[in-house]
């Protein structure tokens, strides 16, 4: 029986990693390296970074709570796989099959496209014939917009007018070979996963569905192992605040009967 995976997901914002909250609202809590290498102490399943700059430029030598941050995306990934040994995805400004193998050689495991995975789609196939479907992760955030949940890009900012379900199906037919479902509107809000919406989309998959955004304690992990089915839950702010966290939520989660690994 395949085991369910916890996946702590780091939000880089001009090289430093930083708390979302709405995809909008965004605090400094620290060092891009420094957390690869926390998470690889407690031994997590897997990690996510997802790089949400939006001018596309980094602050290297900013100081801010005497954090280190870095000035361009080789480094990043550099450096975070230096110090990563669990599965590492990446994700962020992924336009071309160059950027993919850019950061494959740099030592991604699987890459993430969000925003190019709906405006163009031949490139999900493309990177997904150059490097397999399993190196391939369709991100998908998305509103609930008038009882149905809606595809949003550009940062959360643009309604695309397409259902996740829709969405779903495309990004499979082109050679996804996982989702990554996040509900921005709980983002950062500690509600608790949208369940309905991430029940529906692993009802429809064929591919392995991760969960994001919502998690306020560690019974929301429960909850939505049990509640849908979905093959991995991710989260980021819980994970950042909460001492020794991950460990706590592995043991939580199998002593209630999620099948995880320990």
């Amino acid at each position: 029986m395949v085991k369910v995976r916890l996946i702590p997901v780091l939000y880089i914002l001009n090289g430093l990693i930083v708390r979302s909250e709405g995809f909008h609202v965004h605090q400094n809590i620290g060092n891009i390296v420094n957390q690869a290498q926390r998470y690889n102490e407690w031994d997590v399943d897997e990690l996510i970074y997802i790089d949400i700059t939006r001018q596309g430029s980094y602050n290297l030598g900013r100081d801010d709570h005497r954090i280190e941050s870095y000035s361009n995306m080789g480094e990043i990934i550099s450096r975070i796989g230096a110090v990563c040994f669990m599965p590492l995805t990446f994700g962020g400004g992924i336009r071309t099959v160059e950027d993919a193998e850019f950061r494959i050689r740099l030592g991604a495991d699987k890459i993430t496209m969000n925003t190019a995975a709906i405006k163009t789609p031949q490139l999900v196939q493309q990177v997904a014939n150059r490097f397999g479907s399993q190196a391939v992760v369709a991100s998908i955030d998305y509103r609930v917009v008038d009882g149905e949940a809606v595809v949003h890009t550009d940062f959360g900012c643009t309604n695309s007018g397409v259902s996740v379900s829709e969405m779903v199906r495309r990004c499979i037919d082109t050679g996804a070979g996982e989702i990554l479902l996040t509900c921005i509107d709980r983002d950062g809000m500690a509600s608790g996963y949208d369940l309905r919406t991430t029940a529906s989309v692993v009802s429809m998959s064929k591919v392995p569905v991760v969960a994001c955004g919502g998690a306020g304690d560690f019974h929301d992990f429960v909850e939505l192992a049990r509640e849908t089915g979905v093959s991995g839950i991710a989260a980021g702010n819980i994970f950042h605040f909460t001492e020794r966290s991950y460990p706590r939520a592995k043991q939580l989660l199998a002593r209630e009967g999620i099948n995880v690994r320990i």
